[in-house]
């Protein structure tokens, strides 16, 4: 894990440069492993739109988008089955990243998994279907670059736009945790280890 020091991008938000590239291809190792039991996928909204970016989740819960709305369940509804256990990688790189940004104790229990091809984005959001807002988001970056755009507590407020490369890790929390924020669409570009695309692991603690 990289040891250079946070860069702050909110008052209670920071870039931990390159902070997971040497834990990298072991993630996307697991990645794959999570893949094949929970597949990724376009999820959509209540009104039918379809997310731009395959998603997928391991944990106790997966977060999950449909007619019926935005939550968290057990179940993976594709397979019926329990979302895949969340690896060990995963568990620590985010405990680590989010005590580097002085967050410390927290344990996420689900980590959403995106795919992002070029052209593909996410519109500016909320992360707020969780239960305690008390505990940081951590967001780890893989492949190619992405620019993370950052916003207040209200959608009309200004952005900021932020690079995030392989390796990178965002976290948030605190006065922060409820701010705006999404994912420009990506340019074309290519990385090694991904190919032409970025995945992206958003771990929380919904519960």
């Amino acid at each position: 894990m990289s040891q250079e020091p946070p860069r702050m991008i909110g008052p209670h938000s920071f870039l931990l440069k390159g902070f997971a590239s040497a834990e990298a291809a072991s993630l996307l190792v697991d990645i794959t492993s999570i893949g094949t039991q929970s597949p990724l996928r376009h999820m959509t909204t209540r009104r039918g739109y379809q997310l731009a970016a395959q998603m997928t989740n391991c944990g106790q819960l997966g977060w999950v988008s449909d007619s019926k709305g935005y939550r968290y369940q057990t179940d993976d509804p594709l397979t019926g089955q329990a979302w895949p256990a969340m690896p060990t990688s995963f568990l620590l790189l985010a405990k680590s990243a989010a005590q580097h940004c002085g967050f410390d104790n927290f344990i996420p229990d689900v980590c959403l998994i995106n795919r992002y091809y070029p052209r593909a984005g996410m519109s500016l959001h909320q992360d707020k279907d969780e239960k305690d807002f008390s505990q940081p988001i951590v967001s780890v970056s893989l492949g190619i670059p992405a620019v993370f755009l950052f916003g207040g507590l209200r959608r009309s407020d200004t952005t900021t736009a932020t690079l995030l490369e392989h390796g990178d890790v965002v976290v948030w929390g605190d006065e922060d945790r409820l701010r705006f924020h999404g994912i420009a669409p990506l340019k074309l570009a290519h990385h090694p280890l991904t190919g032409q695309c970025r995945f992206n692991l958003t771990f929380r603690r919904a519960h």
